[in-house]
């Protein structure tokens, strides 16, 4: 099954992953594909914000050992001998695209985590602004239990994300947590029914996109370009974007508008 991608009203891109018969663990197709979505919503100027979540009770388990390994392998001993580049579109690179480990996505993304978000889902996690999980979402970095490395930006981005005692103990004990305790360590912004999680994903989405989409996207970019920099970079980082975002016509129609005591229309430029 395939990777959707919905474009719905008010600047909203809908990602769903469509492999329940796998619990939607993704083969090396399913990557490229994810990827290929993730690339098609950062290229659209009129796609403000995206929501991804997965079909029926799962979310995302990462890769598919039982089919993503031998494929992956293929693809790599082919690249080496300098046979291809790619296999029928699938690129190595796509696995890491795909979770949103160094993509400079810069646009809000909202995951509506529908049941266990684990491997490869808590890595796509990562790469998330806004986390919204139902009851039966549950959360964990597994791979050492495996005899694995969550090799996708999860060491890297949890501690970063969380207070480093509650990143530490995602990462080391290697076990999976429910939802509430989650929320606890600030892992999700909230838990919501499963009938309101799609509606309530899209009612964060219009939040957000009532804002200046420039501003969103510049502050968004900011802050990760700033996690990376010493402060007196950041601050520079900061300041270029800030005369960016202020030369825009949005900047000049926000005010007209609260003015002229009317709901802005973002132009986007």
């Amino acid at each position: 099954m395939p990777i959707h991608y919905e474009k719905h009203d008010g600047h909203v891109v809908l990602v769903t992953i469509d492999r329940p018969e796998a619990k939607n663990s993704l083969d090396m197709y399913h990557f490229r594909d994810l990827a290929a979505a993730w690339r098609r919503f950062g290229e659209d100027d009129d796609a403000w914000t995206a929501i991804v979540t997965g079909v029926g009770r799962n979310f995302m388990s990462g890769a598919d050992l039982k089919t993503y390994i031998p494929q992956i392998t293929e693809l790599q001993t082919k690249i080496a001998s300098g046979e291809v580049t790619e296999v029928d579109g699938c690129k190595l690179s796509d696995g890491t695209y795909a979770v949103l480990r160094n993509v400079k996505l810069y646009k809000p993304v909202i995951a509506a985590v529908n049941g266990p978000c684990v491997a490869g889902g808590m890595e796509m996690l990562g790469g998330v602004d806004i986390r919204i999980a139902t009851g039966n979402a549950s959360f964990g970095v597994m791979e050492p239990k495996r005899g694995l490395f969550a090799g996708g930006g999860t060491t890297v981005r949890l501690p970063r994300q969380l207070a480093f005692p509650a990143a530490m103990e995602f990462l080391l004990t290697a076990e999976r947590f429910p939802a509430e305790r989650a929320l606890e360590l600030g892992l999700v912004n909230e838990i919501v029914g499963e009938d309101e999680l799609l509606e309530r994903a899209f009612d964060w989405a219009r939040r957000i996109n009532a804002n200046a989409p420039l501003a969103v996207q510049a502050t968004k970019e900011s802050v990760l370009r700033g996690l990376g920099l010493q402060l007196k970079e950041a601050y520079k980082v900061e300041s270029e974007l800030a005369q960016k975002v202020f030369q825009s016509d949005d900047a000049k129609e926000g005010p007209r508008a609260f003015k002229e005591k009317r709901d802005p229309r973002w132009s986007g430029k």
